[in-house]
Protein backbone atom coordinates (compact mmCIF):
# COMPACT_ATOMS: atom_id res chain seq x y z
CA UNK A 1 0.00 0.00 0.00
CA UNK A 2 1.41 3.40 -1.03
CA UNK A 3 1.92 6.31 1.34
CA UNK A 4 -0.91 8.23 -0.34
CA UNK A 5 -3.25 5.27 0.14
CA UNK A 6 -2.30 5.17 3.81
CA UNK A 7 -3.13 8.86 4.16
CA UNK A 8 -6.44 8.43 2.37
CA UNK A 9 -7.32 5.52 4.61
CA UNK A 10 -6.46 7.56 7.70
CA UNK A 11 -8.54 10.51 6.49
CA UNK A 12 -11.51 8.24 5.84
CA UNK A 13 -11.23 6.62 9.28
CA UNK A 14 -10.98 9.99 11.06
CA UNK A 15 -13.79 11.50 8.99
CA UNK A 16 -16.05 8.55 9.80
CA UNK A 17 -15.27 8.88 13.51
CA UNK A 18 -16.00 12.63 13.46
CA UNK A 19 -19.31 12.24 11.64
CA UNK A 20 -20.40 9.41 13.94
CA UNK A 21 -19.45 11.46 16.97
CA UNK A 22 -21.41 14.46 15.68
CA UNK A 23 -24.45 12.27 15.03
CA UNK A 24 -24.26 10.69 18.48
CA UNK A 25 -23.83 14.10 20.12
CA UNK A 26 -26.84 15.55 18.29
CA UNK A 27 -28.94 12.55 19.23
CA UNK A 28 -27.87 12.78 22.87
CA UNK A 29 -28.61 16.51 23.01
CA UNK A 30 -32.08 15.95 21.54
CA UNK A 31 -32.82 13.14 23.99
CA UNK A 32 -31.73 15.23 26.98
CA UNK A 33 -33.79 18.17 25.73
CA UNK A 34 -36.93 16.01 25.45
CA UNK A 35 -36.39 14.60 28.92
CA UNK A 36 -35.95 18.11 30.30
CA UNK A 37 -39.07 19.41 28.55
CA UNK A 38 -41.07 16.46 29.83
CA UNK A 39 -39.92 17.12 33.38
CA UNK A 40 -40.67 20.84 33.15
CA UNK A 41 -44.03 20.02 31.57
CA UNK A 42 -44.87 17.79 34.51
CA UNK A 43 -43.86 20.47 36.97
CA UNK A 44 -46.02 23.08 35.25
CA UNK A 45 -48.94 20.66 34.92
CA UNK A 46 -48.96 19.69 38.59
CA UNK A 47 -48.90 23.31 39.73
CA UNK A 48 -51.11 25.01 37.15
CA UNK A 49 -53.81 22.36 36.76
CA UNK A 50 -54.27 21.89 40.48
CA UNK A 51 -54.68 25.58 41.16
CA UNK A 52 -51.43 26.04 43.08
CA UNK A 53 -50.49 28.89 40.74
CA UNK A 54 -52.59 31.91 39.99
CA UNK A 55 -53.79 33.06 36.58
CA UNK A 56 -50.99 34.32 34.33
CA UNK A 57 -48.27 32.44 36.23
CA UNK A 58 -46.80 30.81 33.10
CA UNK A 59 -46.45 34.18 31.34
CA UNK A 60 -44.81 35.67 34.41
CA UNK A 61 -42.39 32.74 34.75
CA UNK A 62 -41.41 33.01 31.08
CA UNK A 63 -40.66 36.73 31.39
CA UNK A 64 -38.64 36.16 34.56
CA UNK A 65 -36.61 33.37 32.92
CA UNK A 66 -35.82 35.75 30.07
CA UNK A 67 -34.56 38.36 32.54
CA UNK A 68 -32.46 35.98 34.60
CA UNK A 69 -31.08 33.99 31.66
CA UNK A 70 -30.53 36.54 28.84
CA UNK A 71 -30.42 34.91 25.43
CA UNK A 72 -32.26 31.82 26.59
CA UNK A 73 -34.32 30.43 23.71
CA UNK A 74 -37.24 28.03 23.65
CA UNK A 75 -38.88 29.03 26.91
CA UNK A 76 -41.55 31.44 25.80
CA UNK A 77 -44.90 31.15 27.52
CA UNK A 78 -46.24 29.34 24.45
CA UNK A 79 -43.43 26.78 24.56
CA UNK A 80 -43.89 26.27 28.29
CA UNK A 81 -47.51 25.42 27.59
CA UNK A 82 -46.38 23.05 24.84
CA UNK A 83 -44.14 21.33 27.39
CA UNK A 84 -47.13 20.93 29.68
CA UNK A 85 -49.10 19.40 26.82
CA UNK A 86 -46.13 17.17 25.96
CA UNK A 87 -46.20 15.75 29.48
CA UNK A 88 -49.97 15.44 29.75
CA UNK A 89 -50.38 13.70 26.38
CA UNK A 90 -47.61 11.20 27.13
CA UNK A 91 -48.34 10.90 30.83
CA UNK A 92 -48.32 7.11 30.62
CA UNK A 93 -44.54 7.30 30.24
CA UNK A 94 -44.08 8.83 33.68
CA UNK A 95 -42.43 6.15 35.79
CA UNK A 96 -42.74 8.31 38.92
CA UNK A 97 -46.47 8.64 38.33
CA UNK A 98 -46.80 4.86 38.10
CA UNK A 99 -44.46 3.65 40.83
CA UNK A 100 -43.88 6.71 43.04
CA UNK A 101 -40.18 5.95 42.67
CA UNK A 102 -37.72 8.63 41.51
CA UNK A 103 -34.55 7.56 39.70
CA UNK A 104 -32.89 10.60 38.08
CA UNK A 105 -32.98 14.37 38.33
CA UNK A 106 -32.23 17.08 35.81
CA UNK A 107 -30.10 19.01 38.24
CA UNK A 108 -29.60 19.13 41.96
CA UNK A 109 -30.00 22.88 41.73
CA UNK A 110 -33.35 22.87 39.92
CA UNK A 111 -36.06 22.57 42.55
CA UNK A 112 -39.82 22.17 42.78
CA UNK A 113 -42.00 23.41 45.59
CA UNK A 114 -44.22 20.62 46.89
CA UNK A 115 -47.43 22.57 47.45
CA UNK A 116 -49.13 19.56 49.00
CA UNK A 117 -46.87 19.74 52.01
CA UNK A 118 -47.70 21.99 54.94
CA UNK A 119 -43.96 22.46 55.51
CA UNK A 120 -43.50 23.57 51.92
CA UNK A 121 -40.72 20.98 51.45
CA UNK A 122 -38.71 21.04 48.24
CA UNK A 123 -38.30 18.30 45.62
CA UNK A 124 -36.27 18.37 42.39
CA UNK A 125 -37.72 18.59 38.89
CA UNK A 126 -37.14 15.17 37.41
CA UNK A 127 -36.22 13.98 33.94
CA UNK A 128 -38.56 11.79 31.94
CA UNK A 129 -38.22 8.25 33.25
CA UNK A 130 -39.15 5.42 30.93
CA UNK A 131 -41.06 2.41 32.25
CA UNK A 132 -40.95 -0.94 30.50
CA UNK A 133 -43.98 -0.38 28.28
CA UNK A 134 -44.51 -3.25 25.87
CA UNK A 135 -43.73 -2.33 22.25
CA UNK A 136 -43.38 1.38 22.95
CA UNK A 137 -40.86 2.83 20.42
CA UNK A 138 -38.83 4.72 22.98
CA UNK A 139 -35.73 5.04 20.76
CA UNK A 140 -37.81 6.65 18.02
CA UNK A 141 -39.66 8.78 20.57
CA UNK A 142 -36.41 10.28 21.87
CA UNK A 143 -34.86 10.52 18.41
CA UNK A 144 -37.25 13.06 16.85
CA UNK A 145 -37.31 16.75 17.67
CA UNK A 146 -39.67 18.60 19.98
CA UNK A 147 -41.23 20.44 17.03
CA UNK A 148 -42.10 17.08 15.46
CA UNK A 149 -43.76 16.08 18.72
CA UNK A 150 -45.76 19.32 18.75
CA UNK A 151 -47.05 18.64 15.22
CA UNK A 152 -48.01 15.05 16.03
CA UNK A 153 -49.78 15.96 19.26
CA UNK A 154 -51.51 18.93 17.66
CA UNK A 155 -52.89 17.03 14.66
CA UNK A 156 -53.30 13.42 15.83
CA UNK A 157 -55.47 12.23 18.72
CA UNK A 158 -55.34 8.43 18.37
CA UNK A 159 -52.55 6.77 20.38
CA UNK A 160 -51.58 4.13 17.79
CA UNK A 161 -51.64 6.70 15.02
CA UNK A 162 -49.31 8.93 17.00
CA UNK A 163 -46.89 6.03 17.43
CA UNK A 164 -47.01 5.40 13.67
CA UNK A 165 -45.87 8.95 12.90
CA UNK A 166 -43.25 8.89 15.68
CA UNK A 167 -41.74 5.75 14.13
CA UNK A 168 -41.98 7.12 10.62
CA UNK A 169 -40.27 10.40 11.56
CA UNK A 170 -37.38 8.50 13.13
CA UNK A 171 -37.05 5.81 10.46
CA UNK A 172 -37.26 8.15 7.47
CA UNK A 173 -35.57 11.20 9.08
CA UNK A 174 -38.57 13.39 8.31
CA UNK A 175 -38.28 17.13 8.31
CA UNK A 176 -41.18 18.93 9.97
CA UNK A 177 -42.59 19.75 6.52
CA UNK A 178 -42.33 16.11 5.43
CA UNK A 179 -44.19 15.11 8.58
CA UNK A 180 -46.97 17.60 7.85
CA UNK A 181 -47.28 16.23 4.33
CA UNK A 182 -47.47 12.68 5.60
CA UNK A 183 -50.22 13.57 8.06
CA UNK A 184 -52.11 15.60 5.43
CA UNK A 185 -51.97 12.61 3.08
CA UNK A 186 -53.32 10.40 5.91
CA UNK A 187 -50.50 7.89 5.46
CA UNK A 188 -51.50 6.03 8.61
CA UNK A 189 -54.76 4.82 7.12
CA UNK A 190 -53.31 4.21 3.65
CA UNK A 191 -50.20 2.31 4.75
CA UNK A 192 -50.29 -1.39 3.83
CA UNK A 193 -53.90 -1.16 2.68
CA UNK A 194 -53.47 -1.63 -1.07
CA UNK A 195 -55.10 -4.67 -2.72
CA UNK A 196 -52.31 -7.18 -3.43
CA UNK A 197 -51.39 -10.84 -3.76
CA UNK A 198 -48.04 -10.67 -1.97
CA UNK A 199 -48.77 -13.43 0.55
CA UNK A 200 -49.65 -15.91 -2.20
CA UNK A 201 -46.85 -15.01 -4.62
CA UNK A 202 -43.76 -14.07 -2.60
CA UNK A 203 -41.79 -17.13 -1.48
CA UNK A 204 -40.82 -15.93 2.00
CA UNK A 205 -43.57 -14.92 4.42
CA UNK A 206 -41.44 -12.17 5.91
CA UNK A 207 -40.83 -10.69 2.46
CA UNK A 208 -44.59 -10.54 1.88
CA UNK A 209 -45.16 -8.71 5.16
CA UNK A 210 -42.41 -6.24 4.33
CA UNK A 211 -43.91 -5.59 0.90
CA UNK A 212 -47.37 -5.01 2.37
CA UNK A 213 -45.87 -2.47 4.77
CA UNK A 214 -43.90 -0.62 2.09
CA UNK A 215 -46.75 0.32 -0.24
CA UNK A 216 -49.89 2.41 0.31
CA UNK A 217 -53.27 2.18 -1.37
CA UNK A 218 -53.25 5.87 -2.34
CA UNK A 219 -50.52 8.35 -3.20
CA UNK A 220 -50.81 12.12 -3.10
CA UNK A 221 -49.02 13.58 -6.12
CA UNK A 222 -49.89 17.16 -5.26
CA UNK A 223 -46.99 18.54 -7.30
CA UNK A 224 -48.77 17.44 -10.50
CA UNK A 225 -50.93 20.41 -11.37
CA UNK A 226 -53.18 19.35 -14.24
CA UNK A 227 -54.31 22.92 -14.91
CA UNK A 228 -50.74 24.03 -15.55
CA UNK A 229 -49.87 21.21 -17.95
CA UNK A 230 -49.67 22.05 -21.63
CA UNK A 231 -52.94 20.35 -22.66
CA UNK A 232 -56.17 21.76 -24.05
CA UNK A 233 -58.50 19.81 -21.81
CA UNK A 234 -58.17 17.75 -18.67
CA UNK A 235 -59.55 14.82 -20.67
CA UNK A 236 -56.38 14.95 -22.79
CA UNK A 237 -54.22 14.23 -19.76
CA UNK A 238 -52.96 10.69 -20.33
CA UNK A 239 -50.44 8.38 -18.68
CA UNK A 240 -47.53 9.96 -20.57
CA UNK A 241 -48.33 13.44 -19.27
CA UNK A 242 -48.54 12.21 -15.69
CA UNK A 243 -45.33 10.19 -16.20
CA UNK A 244 -43.46 13.25 -17.46
CA UNK A 245 -44.69 15.29 -14.49
CA UNK A 246 -43.40 12.59 -12.15
CA UNK A 247 -40.02 12.45 -13.91
CA UNK A 248 -39.65 16.23 -13.59
CA UNK A 249 -40.44 15.88 -9.89
CA UNK A 250 -38.74 12.56 -9.23
CA UNK A 251 -37.42 13.60 -5.83
CA UNK A 252 -40.94 14.50 -4.74
CA UNK A 253 -42.23 11.19 -6.04
CA UNK A 254 -39.67 9.15 -4.13
CA UNK A 255 -40.46 11.08 -0.96
CA UNK A 256 -44.12 10.24 -1.57
CA UNK A 257 -43.41 6.61 -2.41
CA UNK A 258 -41.37 5.98 0.73
CA UNK A 259 -37.85 5.27 1.93
CA UNK A 260 -35.27 2.93 0.38
CA UNK A 261 -36.38 3.51 -3.22
CA UNK A 262 -33.80 4.19 -5.93
CA UNK A 263 -35.04 5.38 -9.32
CA UNK A 264 -33.65 3.44 -12.29
CA UNK A 265 -35.43 5.08 -15.23
CA UNK A 266 -38.72 5.71 -16.97
CA UNK A 267 -39.83 3.84 -20.11
CA UNK A 268 -37.44 1.03 -19.17
CA UNK A 269 -36.88 -1.08 -22.29
CA UNK A 270 -37.51 -4.82 -22.11
CA UNK A 271 -36.41 -6.88 -25.10
CA UNK A 272 -37.28 -10.56 -24.93
CA UNK A 273 -38.15 -12.92 -27.76
CA UNK A 274 -38.01 -10.01 -30.18
CA UNK A 275 -40.83 -8.17 -28.39
CA UNK A 276 -40.18 -4.57 -27.34
CA UNK A 277 -41.90 -3.57 -24.10
CA UNK A 278 -41.54 -0.47 -21.94
CA UNK A 279 -42.16 -0.15 -18.21
CA UNK A 280 -43.43 3.30 -17.23
CA UNK A 281 -41.26 3.64 -14.10
CA UNK A 282 -38.69 1.20 -12.73
CA UNK A 283 -37.29 1.41 -9.19
CA UNK A 284 -35.15 -0.72 -6.89
CA UNK A 285 -36.08 -1.04 -3.23
CA UNK A 286 -33.19 -1.73 -0.87
CA UNK A 287 -35.34 -3.03 1.99
CA UNK A 288 -37.17 -5.50 -0.25
CA UNK A 289 -34.05 -6.15 -2.35
CA UNK A 290 -36.04 -6.26 -5.57
CA UNK A 291 -37.01 -4.35 -8.68
CA UNK A 292 -40.33 -2.48 -8.51
CA UNK A 293 -42.19 -1.82 -11.76
CA UNK A 294 -44.81 0.94 -11.69
CA UNK A 295 -47.44 1.24 -14.40
CA UNK A 296 -49.41 4.49 -14.63
CA UNK A 297 -53.04 4.47 -15.71
CA UNK A 298 -55.11 7.63 -16.02
CA UNK A 299 -58.54 6.04 -15.55
CA UNK A 300 -60.26 3.42 -13.43
CA UNK A 301 -58.66 0.01 -12.84
CA UNK A 302 -59.14 -2.67 -15.49
CA UNK A 303 -58.30 -6.37 -15.15
CA UNK A 304 -56.27 -6.17 -18.38
CA UNK A 305 -53.71 -4.04 -16.53
CA UNK A 306 -52.79 -7.02 -14.35
CA UNK A 307 -52.06 -9.23 -17.35
CA UNK A 308 -49.86 -6.56 -18.89
CA UNK A 309 -47.94 -6.02 -15.66
CA UNK A 310 -47.52 -9.75 -15.06
CA UNK A 311 -45.85 -10.02 -18.47
CA UNK A 312 -43.41 -7.27 -17.53
CA UNK A 313 -42.57 -8.98 -14.24
CA UNK A 314 -41.94 -12.31 -15.98
CA UNK A 315 -39.39 -10.67 -18.26
CA UNK A 316 -37.80 -8.72 -15.39
CA UNK A 317 -37.34 -11.91 -13.36
CA UNK A 318 -36.09 -13.91 -16.33
CA UNK A 319 -33.78 -11.36 -17.96
CA UNK A 320 -33.02 -8.51 -15.53
CA UNK A 321 -33.07 -9.83 -11.96
CA UNK A 322 -29.70 -10.51 -10.32
CA UNK A 323 -29.06 -13.84 -8.60
CA UNK A 324 -29.09 -12.29 -5.12
CA UNK A 325 -32.31 -10.30 -5.66
CA UNK A 326 -35.86 -11.22 -4.72
CA UNK A 327 -38.62 -11.51 -7.35
CA UNK A 328 -39.72 -8.22 -8.88
CA UNK A 329 -42.90 -6.55 -7.62
CA UNK A 330 -45.38 -4.65 -9.76
CA UNK A 331 -47.60 -1.72 -8.79
CA UNK A 332 -50.45 -0.35 -10.89
CA UNK A 333 -51.06 3.32 -10.13
CA UNK A 334 -54.47 4.37 -11.42
CA UNK A 335 -56.99 7.14 -10.78
CA UNK A 336 -59.72 4.98 -9.28
CA UNK A 337 -60.57 1.41 -8.33
CA UNK A 338 -63.11 -0.79 -6.62
CA UNK A 339 -60.94 -2.24 -3.87
CA UNK A 340 -63.16 -5.25 -3.20
CA UNK A 341 -63.14 -6.16 -6.88
CA UNK A 342 -59.36 -5.77 -7.18
CA UNK A 343 -58.81 -7.85 -4.05
CA UNK A 344 -60.88 -10.62 -5.60
CA UNK A 345 -59.36 -10.77 -9.10
CA UNK A 346 -55.72 -10.20 -8.17
CA UNK A 347 -55.53 -13.47 -6.22
CA UNK A 348 -55.36 -15.58 -9.40
CA UNK A 349 -52.18 -13.97 -10.73
CA UNK A 350 -48.81 -15.64 -10.21
CA UNK A 351 -46.59 -12.57 -9.95
CA UNK A 352 -46.54 -10.28 -6.86
CA UNK A 353 -48.61 -7.20 -7.69
CA UNK A 354 -50.58 -4.47 -5.98
CA UNK A 355 -52.95 -1.73 -7.09
CA UNK A 356 -52.97 1.82 -5.72
CA UNK A 357 -54.66 5.07 -6.66
CA UNK A 358 -53.22 8.56 -6.91
CA UNK A 359 -54.50 12.10 -6.52
CA UNK A 360 -53.13 15.19 -8.22
CA UNK A 361 -53.49 18.81 -7.14
CA UNK A 362 -56.80 19.02 -9.00
CA UNK A 363 -58.31 16.22 -6.88
CA UNK A 364 -57.40 17.64 -3.48
CA UNK A 365 -59.93 19.24 -1.22
CA UNK A 366 -59.39 22.86 -0.17
CA UNK A 367 -58.77 21.66 3.39
CA UNK A 368 -56.02 19.33 2.22
CA UNK A 369 -54.43 22.03 0.06
CA UNK A 370 -54.19 24.33 3.06
CA UNK A 371 -52.62 21.58 5.19
CA UNK A 372 -49.77 21.08 2.74
CA UNK A 373 -46.62 23.27 2.67
CA UNK A 374 -46.04 25.67 -0.19
CA UNK A 375 -44.74 23.69 -3.16
CA UNK A 376 -42.04 26.26 -3.98
CA UNK A 377 -40.67 25.98 -0.44
CA UNK A 378 -40.70 22.21 -0.78
CA UNK A 379 -38.81 22.38 -4.07
CA UNK A 380 -36.14 24.58 -2.49
CA UNK A 381 -35.80 22.06 0.33
CA UNK A 382 -35.51 19.15 -2.10
CA UNK A 383 -32.92 20.98 -4.19
CA UNK A 384 -30.54 20.82 -1.25
CA UNK A 385 -30.47 17.01 -1.35
CA UNK A 386 -27.38 15.50 -2.93
CA UNK A 387 -29.10 12.53 -4.58
CA UNK A 388 -32.47 10.80 -4.96
CA UNK A 389 -31.78 7.67 -2.91
CA UNK A 390 -33.67 7.44 0.40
Amino acid sequence: MSELQNYNKAVEAIKTAILQSQFDAARTVNEKQLRLYYGIGKYISLNSRNGFWGKGAIDLISRQLDKELPGLRGFTSRNLRYMRTFYEEWKMLDLVEQSEKIINNVSDNLELTNSKSEKNEIEPIWNLQIPNLHDFPIDAFLHIGFTHHKVILGKIKDFEERLFYVRRCADEHFTVEALKRSIAADDYHHQGALPNNFVQTLPAGQQALKAIGVFKDEYLLDYINVEELDVRDSADVDEKVVENAIIHNIKNFILTFGKDFAFIRNQYHLDAFGEDQYIDLLFFNRELNCLVAVELKRGKFKTSYLGQLQGYLSVLDGYERKAHENPAIGIILCKDMNKSFVDYVIRDYAKPMGVATYKTSKDMSEELRKALPDIEDLKKLLDTEEDILF
